[in-house]
């Protein structure tokens, strides 16, 4: 949690660090800054003293509502270092060397996280070693600062996380009912009741607009039909027309608008009715997810709800990356992944990390089996948490039906 982050920095005998930005947005700048609505600024801290939030004089107003200390260009005499017209190295230098004063940084070991054009901080690097003393900028890999940081959310994360949860379950509701008051084409397509074809373009913009409505935004939704389905991470055609008995997988991970939490959720359905192939992949799909959720628990290592899923779908003959290598057929990834103010966070639900599931994590389970030669894949994703007791707490309360009833 947030409240560990000194201890976490001592861990790593970090003096201090600094959250780098450039104007898009930024989850450790919102992670740091309590959900202000800053873009551009930088966030420095020093260990075992308040985090300092530096912005452009024009985002004062809306960075206060951060709660921490706020200084701008002009507390470093910006417009007077301008005037001197130093060369762009040296401008960068003297600038962050001020910078750094200001939140008591005067050397040690300095982290730098965040996002911005890498070219830039590569370059910083490279002339702080050369130009200044008693500092050195460090980077990391593996389970980072805020990695570690991030495993466990405290109560104001949660109630975040659960309201996106809530109105994300609400826009499931919403677009199944809508698809359901079309009708079916003796064709097998699926139609409004002017004849028009549904397609998924038609579907993404409803969702949209019901997001939109309750203060969210999409990341890139998956509703991907048929052959399309078989493979993950295709977003579908755009083009397509609805038609029934064909396997859709409906992945849907909004955030708070203009950046923050996130739920995750797929569901596969199959509209009108279901051919017995797409039944029993589904059948099979929810078995193994209904024993990935047995086997989440606190203190439990992570690999193991996976090592169960990987088990049970190899003891049905469904290759999977630890039985066939780089296969693109049957289960071709982890179980789940950490959730949110990044989609994917840790813990890593995968039989090639050691992470350990704890109270206060937020996590997915979403078991899954793809076939290209088919013509079918499914997925089933709940987003659950893991509360103080050590209860696993499903977060997705919208229904598991496979197949979608046509009313109109």
């Amino acid at each position: 949690m947030k409240q560990d982050l000194d201890q976490l920095m001592a861990k790593r005998n970090l003096d201090a660090f600094v959250i780098v930005s450039d104007e898009n947005y930024n989850p450790l700048v919102d992670y740091m800054t309590n959900g202000a609505r800053v873009f551009g600024g930088y966030v420095l801290k020093k260990r075992d003293q308040p985090a300092v939030l530096f912005v452009n004089p024009m985002e004062i107003e809306e960075a206060a509502h951060s709660g921490l200390r706020v200084v701008s260009y002009s507390d470093i005499n910006y417009t007077e270092l301008l005037s001197n017209r130093l060369p762009e190295s040296a401008l960068q230098v003297e600038l962050w060397k001020r910078l750094l004063g200001l939140a008591g940084i005067t050397g040690g070991r300095v982290g730098i996280y965040g996002t911005a054009d890498l070219n830039v901080y590569l370059e910083l690097f490279r002339l702080f070693d050369q130009q200044l003393t008693g500092f050195e900028l460090v980077g990391e890999s593996g389970m980072t600062l805020f990695d570690e940081a991030m495993l466990t959310k405290d109560a104001d994360e949660l109630a975040r996380i659960r309201t996106v949860a809530r109105k994300t379950n609400e826009v499931l509701q919403l677009t199944w009912d809508w698809i359901g008051t079309h009708r079916q084409h003796e064709d097998g397509q699926v139609i409004n009741a002017e004849g028009t074809p549904l397609t998924i373009d038609a579907v993404k913009q409803f969702v949209l607009q019901a997001l939109l409505e309750r203060d969210l935004e999409d990341t890139g939704m998956i509703f991907a039909q048929g052959r399309d389905g078989a493979f993950p991470h295709s977003r579908g055609n755009d083009a397509e027309t609805l038609r029934t008995g064909q396997a859709i997988v409906f992945d849907l991970f909004p955030r708070e608008r203009g950046g923050g939490y996130h739920h995750d959720v797929t569901r596969t359905w199959s509209i009108g009715y279901a051919t017995p192939q797409v039944q029993a992949l589904y059948d099979t799909v929810m078995e193994a997810f209904d024993r990935s959720l047995e086997m989440t628990q606190a203190g439990q290592s992570a690999q193991v709800p996976q090592l169960t899923v990987l088990d049970y779908f190899e003891s049905l003959g469904h290759p999977t990356r630890r039985s066939h290598g780089d296969t693109h057929n049957g289960y071709v990834h982890s179980l789940g992944h950490g959730v949110g103010l990044k989609i994917h966070e840790r813990p890593s639900l995968s039989q090639f990390r050691d992470d350990v599931l704890q109270s206060g994590n937020v996590i997915t389970l979403e078991p899954g089996l793809y076939y290209p030669d088919q013509n079918m894949g499914c997925r089933i994703e709940d987003m659950v948490m893991i509360d103080d007791s050590g209860a696993v707490v499903t977060l997705t309360t919208f229904h598991k039906q496979l197949v979608l009833p046509l009313q109109g």
